[in-house]
């Protein structure tokens, strides 16, 4: 009989080897952030104590507006990573995602693989299944139990319709997706975030999303790792020829562009997190400024883990947070709220799309800085 999580698990482990030791980032396009300009305050009327990152998301408070965005689970290697996530998320206070959750369900014994809550039990705790699982028939109460068994607080339903179409084992019908994310919201006690895997979410999406009932979505835009890529490379070893990963490389939606069509979208009526190529401080607060409640973070922090372990992901996490609260500081924003109002310039590709969209860049540079709560003297 065909083990199908022994399939799975053998891609996982190739998923893993590949984006830690390959170039699997876009290789032309980028997350738009490089045309997204904040303003400097020469008077900020702030000290930098005073910053305040700590934010609210799903019911767990978080240090700051952080998230570890899952991409593994499944293997004892998997489960190595997990573990050192887990422990860094806990020391530096961010949120936490695990990778799909497949495998175990598959197989209930690799479970433990994702078992990750005991070494961070104050953590935002994330499971994940993808949509292709809920279209084909897994069932929603399995999927449910499944985020009894590991903790979670939250259950990220991830679109991936690019990879699955690029993958050979690809499961490339998503006809139904939003009756199964609409079946899975009405059943589950647990908020659903959906998320992108790296070509974004446009307004059509978000609003569909929005309608299906979900608690948040991960834009999860292009100019990050490219999934493209990595099943580019999965092509390769295998004499696939020609190879369509690499068409489809840099295929998607930029991350900053994704965020904007999203938030015009659904305003703040759930939240709404901004994945893909983010890899500083000053990226995370442009897009806080953008009205990104949080901001994922995977490939940087994954890497991290395999080379260096616990402290070096604990040591890069530290690094962003300070950096955020420089960045912060020197926008005149005290508190993640305040970030809201800071007035951004939009050029360059991102302000042309934005425009032949409907929307109007300069917008965000009229801002009107006396919703600032520092921005005077008292």
């Amino acid at each position: 009989m065909l083990d199908k999580s022994r399939i799975t698990g053998k891609r996982k482990d190739d998923h893993l080897r590949l984006v830690t030791k390959k170039p699997v980032e876009a290789r032309k396009k980028t997350t738009g952030a490089e045309d997204i300009h904040l303003i400097h305050r020469a008077l900020p009327e702030a000290s930098i104590d005073e910053i305040d990152t700590n934010v609210e998301l799903f019911g767990k408070k978080l240090g700051s507006p952080i998230i570890i965005s899952g991409m593994t689970g499944g293997t004892e290697e998997a489960l190595k990573i997990n573990k050192i996530l887990a422990k860094a998320s806990e020391k530096t206070r961010v949120g936490m995602g695990l990778g799909s959750q497949r495998p175990m369900l598959e197989n209930p014994k690799l479970a433990y693989t994702y078992q990750v809550r005991k070494y961070a039990p104050n953590i935002l705790l994330l499971g994940n299944i993808g949509l292709p699982q809920l279209i084909s028939g897994y069932p929603i109460e399995t999927v449910l139990e499944a985020q009894e068994i590991i903790g979670s607080d939250a259950l990220v339903v991830h679109l991936n319709a690019l990879q699955e179409t690029i993958q050979p084992e690809g499961e490339t019908s998503f006809r139904g997706g939003i009756k199964s994310l609409r079946e899975l919201c009405a059943k589950s006690k647990y908020p659903i975030i959906a998320k992108e895997t790296g070509a974004g979410i446009s307004r059509l999406e978000a609003g569909l999303l929005l309608e299906a009932g979900v608690s948040g979505i991960d834009v999860g835009g292009a100019g990050g790792t490219s999934w493209a890529g990595v099943e580019s490379y999965r092509l390769g070893e295998t004499g696939g020829k020609p190879n369509i990963g690499d068409t489809f490389w840099d295929w998607g939606i930029p991350t900053a562009i994704s965020l904007v069509e999203t938030k015009k979208c659904v305003g703040d009526s759930i939240p709404v997190i901004a994945t893909g190529g983010i890899r500083d401080g000053i990226t995370i607060v442009k897009m806080l400024a953008l009205g990104a409640n949080a901001a994922g973070i995977a490939l940087p922090v994954l890497r991290q883990a395999y080379l260096h372990g616990e402290k070096g992901v604990i040591s890069y996490l530290n690094q962003l947070q300070k950096e955020i609260r420089i960045a912060m500081f020197l926008v005149g924003a005290t508190t993640i709220e305040d970030l809201k109002h800071v007035p951004l310039v939009i050029t360059g590709k991102t302000a042309e799309w934005l425009i032949r969209r409907g929307y109007d860049p300069s917008e965000y540079a009229q801002r009107d800085q006396k919703k600032q709560t520092n921005m005077f003297v008292d």
